[in-house]
Formats: C-alpha cells, sequence, structure tokens
C-alpha cells in the first residue's frame, strides 16, 4: 500500500450501455491475483441497466466506486477527470467488455518493478466476439524503442491494456487527448478528445521512451458491433491519420531531423494505405533515416523499417512475395499477418475495400 486506505493500483472502467459485458469485466478484476486494488467505474451516463449493476457490485466490495460521469463532454474528458481521482502507485485501464486476464496485474506490476524507467506499459491481448470466442491474436512492439519505432504507423499499445506510473505520468503532465509536449509552434498543436485520444497519448509517451509492452497477453479484448472500433472505425482512421503526422513532425523537430509523411506507410484499423498520392519510395527514405538517427540503430527499429519497406508494395503478389520473405528474417506477428491478409484482400474485392479510398487526406 502507497499510504492509509490507498490503493495500489486504482483501476479506470468507463462504461456507457455496457450492461451486457459489465458484470464479467468486473468479475475479471476481483478475480486478479493481486488484490490490493481499487477500481473507479466512470459512468457516462448510461440508460440501460449499467449504473444499476455498477451499484450492486459496489455495495458487495467496498474497493468499487460508481462515479457519475454523464456531463463529461467526450472520452478524453471522462478519462482525465478519473484520472484526476486517482492517488494510487499505478493507474490502470480496463474497458467495460473485456476480460482481464487473473494474472494481469500481478506481471504489470513485475514489467514495472524490473524496468523503473518504464512510465507506461501494456501488453498483447486475445481477442474475441461478442459470445467470447477467440477470432485473433493481437501484438504489439516490445521494449521502447520497438514502440517508438512503431508509433508513427499505428497505436503502439494496446489501450485497454494498459498501466501507467501515476507519479512519473503526472510528473510530464500527461493526459489523454492534449498535446502536452509542447514542442511545435501553437497552430501545428493537436487536440484530439475522441477516437484516438489514447493514441496521441501513447504515441508522445513513446517519443520519449517511456512506453512498452510485455510481450505476453494481459487481457481478453471484445470487437462487437457496438464497439467504438467497429462502429468509428472511419472516424478512427480519420483523427489516427492527423496524429501519426503530429507525431512524426513532433519528432523529427525534437530530433533536429528532416521530416517525413508516415501516413501511406502506416496501418491503423488493421488497415494499409499505400493507395495514397505520393512517392512511397521517396516516404520510405526518409522515414528510415529519421528512425536510424532519432532512434538508434537497433534491432527493433531494423525491423519496423523492413515491415514499412514490404508495404511500399502495390501489386499483390509482390506483397505476400516480401512478406513471406520478411517473415522469414523475423519473428512471425498475428497482427501484421492480419494486415496483409486484409490488404490482398482488399485488392481482390474493391467494392468492400473502396470506402477507405474516399477518406479524406488533408494534410
Amino acid at each position: 500500500m502507497t499510504g492509509p486506505n490507498v490503493a495500489t493500483i486504482d483501476v479506470l472502467m468507463p462504461v456507457r450501455n455496457g450492461v451486457r459485458y459489465l458484470g464479467e469485466s468486473i468479475e475479471s478484476i476481483r478475480q486478479q491475483s493481486y488484490q490490493d486494488w481499487r477500481l473507479l467505474i466512470l459512468d457516462h451516463g448510461s440508460t440501460d441497466g449499467s449504473t444499476e449493476l455498477a451499484a450492486e457490485y459496489a455495495g458487495r466490495d467496498r474497493r468499487i466506486q460508481v462515479l457519475p460521469m454523464a456531463d463529461a463532454p467526450n472520452l478524453a474528458a471522462l478519462l482525465n477527470r478519473g484520472l484526476s481521482l486517482c492517488d494510487s502507485r499505478y493507474v490502470m485501464r480496463h474497458d467495460a467488455d473485456d476480460i482481464a486476464l487473473p494474472e494481469r496485474m500481478a506481471q504489470s506490476l513485475a514489467y514495472f518493478s524490473n524496468n523503473p524507467r518504464c512510465v507506461v506499459m501494456g501488453g498483447e491481448a486475445i481477442m474475441i466476439d461478442g459470445d467470447g470466442v477467440k477470432i485473433d491474436y493481437l501484438e504489439r512492439p516490445l521494449g521502447p524503442d520497438g514502440v517508438t519505432a512503431a508509433c508513427f504507423f499505428y497505436g503502439p499499445v494496446i489501450h485497454p491494456t494498459v498501466m501507467v506510473d501515476l507519479a512519473a505520468f503526472r510528473k510530464l503532465g500527461a493526459g489523454y487527448g492534449n498535446d502536452f509536449l509542447n514542442i511545435l509552434p501553437a497552430d501545428q498543436s493537436l487536440s484530439v478528445p475522441q477516437y484516438a485520444e489514447d493514441y496521441l497519448l501513447f504515441g508522445q509517451m513513446a517519443l520519449l521512451g517511456h512506453c512498452s509492452n510485455i510481450g505476453r497477453p494481459l487481457i481478453k479484448y471484445r470487437v462487437h458491433a457496438n464497439s467504438v472500433s467497429t462502429s468509428k472505425v472511419l472516424d478512427q482512421i480519420r483523427v489516427s491519420f492527423l496524429v501519426s503526422r503530429f507525431l512524426s513532425q513532433t519528432f523529427c523537430t525534437m530530433k533536429n531531423l528532416a521530416p517525413f509523411d508516415p501516413v501511406p506507410l502506416s496501418n491503423h484499423a488493421g488497415h494499409l494505405f499505400n493507395f495514397l498520392p505520393g512517392d512511397l519510395h521517396d516516404s520510405l527514405d526518409r522515414m528510415s533515416s529519421a528512425l536510424l538517427n532519432g532512434i538508434g540503430d537497433t534491432p527493433a527499429v531494423r525491423r519496423e523499417i523492413a515491415f514499412r519497406s514490404v508495404v511500399t508494395a502495390k501489386n499483390p503478389v509482390l506483397l505476400m512475395a516480401r512478406y513471406l520473405l520478411f517473415e522469414g528474417r523475423y519473428h512471425r506477428h498475428q497482427s501484421e499477418r492480419a494486415i496483409i491478409r486484409n490488404w490482398i484482400r482488399g485488392r481482390l474485392r474493391p467494392v468492400k475495400y473502396g470506402f477507405l479510398r474516399n477518406l479524406q487526406m488533408a494534410q
């Protein structure tokens, strides 16, 4: 314990009309092998019985608190308000439709103990559908340099797997949805109230080298028709483009490097965007130079550059050939294989893939 009546871990769980999965999610916190925690359920104006179910759990377990926050204007504001109420050593994020694996807290604490410079850590996830059936497996890069190298192209951590060192987090002035680094001029700053507020936060943490992942699953990550990742995918991609470019501009300014555009090489929401206008080889050369000079010539950086080289191919046969060579050299990630598969399927079925081509690409 960090002090009288203060838990070691505060868990932030936002919920809005999530009664179907809420009980299972809460139970997964209660069944953790590590038991020194407090669960803060941030009720964002639920009307489906979620509030009442959460209150029932709070009545049975004094470690659970239900906090009405219907007036929070967006998710970033909701989470920042929740963070302001935390007084623990660590803060863990958990979604109301996901399932925490029993050793999640214990494994996260062990990682912080062994990596004292880490401020934000995440992990891998078993993807499940609305009925709890496994449909995929999600990986993320390991080590600070791996996360930094990847952060320009997609979210470097899986948000509901995250735990943060609260004191270090606050010392940096970090929060959801805001530019807390203040490297760029005010007219180039970025605010993201929703859809990619976590990407903006953890991307900036990655630029500082304070963000890493553990190479094991921490949660069962649920994807269903009402989840934001399904219902708001176009909005997420549009905002993620803005974040990618903001992170690149910030990084190159910090390191005094020539700028590069990461968007045509990115894979937001599991999709590639190499069909966008522009010379991909020029983008690749600029990106490679920036990563090698700004982060260092490490195996993780070389791996990221190699994968981005793969995705410059615009022909399905060439793309698959390049990917198979890449996979033969590096450890296979299911997430990367799924990205390649999605792209090839999209090329073969352009009607289904066409919704991505209609994205407005203002830079």
